[in-house]
């Protein structure tokens, strides 16, 4: 958008715009902004990696999930929150879009309080049950000590980002998105290295960059057309909280999930040593990036499902999901085939000398870069279900990848075939997502199309 919008310019804008262009504008910054989230870990896990242990990157990899879990309290408030006020404003509601802003920020802030005194007070307990070994348990406790005290900013940040996408705002949440990322990659060779605190600068640089990018975004709420955060739209009644827990139990359940996926993944591969748990989770940081852009670009696509979907406007709803479908699928064909090409290469630069590692990465890569493209119609469908309520399906979609089958296929691969099933359980898991996608996305499309043929513009569709 080449200027600030007020309410009514924005819905005319989301729902009239040719969607190559709208897409495109909305997109893009998304995808960037979800990118330059996963530097926080990425860049842990390379300036650490040059320690050159693998017990050092080790610690990373079984942190990784408390950074999950903050991610999936911000996801649900910020999905949740940012869900209701798309629809609201496509309505032309402005003020309850007003108050669940409020409500969502300062309920997740709450929340990421609690997270931050229970990973102060019980460090060496959340390490050991995340999957530490003996070696790397020091190293997990040290991280966590340093990156509790961000965790209310990281949390509430995921709000304000995702409250800005919905709203068609993108380009603000990049803004603070950005300069927090950009600030982690930039103090983490300085606490590490020139300062020599190892991991635990790691841990530092990212919760000092969290209240920076935290700060930054706040104050974008205040730019013209976005809806601002303030103490007294703060409405914390049962009506609100079910919206949120509506529109954003998808996105917790995803990104929860993947916590404890990881935990079972580092237990796995804990019986295969500390080289093992290092590459599994260089490998899942690395397909991270690559997944980060396409919910990037899923979270573009959802504004204009949230507004168009609230305008009663089904055949540009339907004919947005293809578009992105079909584009996410082509950039991850192109992605998929780098990544097998290039998989030692790209294991080797985030380890440094640890040839075992490398080796075991390469090989989980590859088989993991083989049906990644089957992920974007799995992450388009799971937002678009998400967006218009259909909070059942939304959420079982959202489970399926990471819980219902990749837990499961974790632990008998790994009973069967050893540190191979280990290693091949995410691709196993990718596809039967993919089967189980497939018809609940079709059902809802065409459930779209009735509406069109048999009442227009006609009242909105059921939510179950």
């Amino acid at each position: 958008m080449a200027k600030p919008m007020n309410h009514a310019e924005k819905l005319q804008y989301m729902t009239h715009t040719p969607l190559p262009k709208l897409v495109g504008q909305l997109a893009t910054p998304a995808v960037i902004s979800m990118l330059i989230s996963s530097l926080y870990n990425m860049a842990d896990t390379y300036f650490v990696g040059q320690i050159g242990s693998a017990s050092a990157t080790g610690a990373v990899g079984v942190i990784f999930p408390v950074m999950s879990l903050m991610q999936a309290v911000g996801f649900m408030f910020g999905h949740g929150s940012g869900n209701f006020m798309s629809r609201a404003l496509g309505a032309g509601q402005v003020e309850k879009a007003e108050k669940m802003a409020a409500t969502g920020f300062f309920s997740a802030f709450f929340a990421g309080l609690l997270i931050m005194a229970a990973g102060l007070m019980l460090p060496g307990q959340i390490c050991s049950l995340l999957g530490s070994t003996e070696t790397i348990l020091p190293y997990a406790v040290e991280y966590l000590r340093y990156l509790m005290p961000g965790a209310p900013f990281l949390v509430a940040q995921f709000v304000i980002n995702n409250q800005l996408r919905f709203q068609g705002s993108a380009f603000y949440g990049m803004i603070g998105v950005t300069v927090g990322a950009l600030l982690n990659v930039a103090l983490d060779p300085v606490f590490i290295f020139v300062l020599g605190m190892g991991v635990s600068g790691a841990a530092l640089a990212t919760s000092i960059s969290q209240f920076v990018g935290f700060t930054v975004l706040l104050c974008m709420t205040y730019q013209k057309g976005n809806i601002p955060i303030r103490l007294r739209h703060f409405t914390p009644s049962l009506a609100n909280y079910r919206e949120i827990f509506r529109g954003g139990v998808p996105s917790l359940a995803r990104q929860a999930l993947t916590s404890v996926s990881t935990i079972v993944l580092n237990n796995a591969a804990g019986v295969y040593g500390d080289a093992a748990i290092a590459a599994m989770s260089i490998v899942g940081r690395v397909m991270m990036m690559g997944n980060s852009a396409i919910i990037g670009f899923g979270q573009g696509f959802q504004p204009i499902c949230g507004f168009n979907y609230g305008a009663k406007r089904y055949a540009r709803v339907r004919e947005a999901f293809w578009f992105c479908v079909k584009l996410c699928f082509v950039a991850l064909v192109v992605i998929a085939v780098l990544g097998m090409i290039f998989a030692p290469q790209i294991i080797g630069l985030l380890i440094k000398s640890n040839p075992e590692v490398v080796e075991i990465g390469t090989l989980s890569l590859r088989l993991q870069c083989i049906f990644w493209p089957l992920f974007s119609y799995v992450i388009i469908a799971n937002m678009m279900l998400q967006t218009i309520g259909m909070a059942g399906k939304a959420t079982l979609l959202a489970v399926a990848r990471q819980g219902l089958f990749f837990i499961p296929t974790v632990l008998l691969l790994s009973w069967l075939l050893g540190l191979l099933g280990v290693q091949m359980s995410q691709a196993v898991a990718d596809v039967l997502s993919f089967a189980l996608a497939v018809p609940i996305g079709q059902g809802v499309l065409r459930r779209f199309k009735q509406l069109e043929a048999e009442r227009g513009n006609g009242p909105d569709m059921q939510v179950e």
